[in-house]
């Protein structure tokens, strides 16, 4: 009797603590479930956030795509209004001219002399706009060329030197994405000599594990990476959006008075 008095209070005990476990293991339980889906609501909440920003920033690339064709078709309409039309206005005056009584021959040699260098100054203003728009060397002989020509440009105008080496082949790139990269590159160009007054420019395309890379570089003013997102012009937002649509990535380093250097990548299939 008095042993199996010993015995019961044991077995109370034992299961006072088999309940004391169990309530401990549902306790830990509902913390660990209660961790896990305050951790997976903040990680869905941080990946909308970045969803969010990636919405962001593609509004505002194409914001400046938009703004940057605008502008490019205020420029056409201008070069034809003040250039192509104007001269072309003085063609069809002097033409009338040649239909004056009485005009000896001196005067029509002369109006019809102003008649053909007018004509052909157009013609000229025609190419040039027609060049600007869609290089006919890239069109015709692919990425590799046109940036050949130019860079050709620029040292035949001794505005800055520009050495270019390429390393990989374009040819298996499409048209669109072989555009898109020429008009990267002739943008660096433009910003360099004309924000950066850089005197010497070199321009590298290399590739590696069918990524091709292309490193940028100048000896221009250079300038504060930091203000770089407060201080982006239409110039590096279009060419932001051009890297967008490549799906590549670009890199900015810079130091005030040391010069630029812009990495950027894409896929080469």
């Amino acid at each position: 009797m008095g042993m199996e008095n010993n015995v019961l209070p044991q077995n109370n005990e034992t299961g006072i603590i088999i309940i004391y476990v169990i309530f401990l293991m549902l306790f830990m339980g509902v913390v660990l479930l209660l961790f896990f889906y305050f951790s997976k609501k903040k990680i869905i909440q941080k990946e909308l956030e970045k969803k969010d920003l990636e919405l962001e920033y593609q509004k505002e690339l194409l914001h400046a795509t938009l703004l940057v064709q605008e502008e490019e078709r205020q420029r056409i309409a201008r070069d034809l209004h003040d250039d192509i039309s104007s001269k072309l206005n003085v063609v069809s005056l002097n033409s009338h001219l040649l239909t004056t009584p009485d005009l000896s021959e001196k005067e029509v040699a002369e109006i019809t002399d102003n008649i053909v260098k007018l004509v052909a100054k157009a013609l000229e203003s025609s190419r040039k706009i027609a060049h600007d728009l869609l290089p006919p060397v890239l069109e015709k002989f692919g990425l590799n060329a046109g940036i050949e020509e130019l860079c050709f440009e620029y040292n035949s105008s001794k505005i800055t030197i520009v050495n270019y080496e390429n390393n990989v082949s374009f040819t298996e790139i499409i048209p669109e994405k072989q555009l898109h990269i020429f008009r990267i590159i002739q943008e660096l160009i433009n910003n360099s000599v004309r924000h950066g007054s850089a005197s010497e420019i070199t321009i590298l395309f290399k590739e590696k594990d069918n990524v091709i890379t292309c490193i940028y570089t100048d000896n221009g003013k250079g300038f504060d990476t930091k203000e770089i997102k407060s201080k982006k012009g239409l110039g590096m937002k279009n060419i932001e959006s051009r890297i967008f649509f490549l799906k590549g990535e670009i890199t900015i380093d810079s130091v005030i008075n040391k010069g630029t250097q812009i990495t950027f990548n894409f896929s080469s299939l």
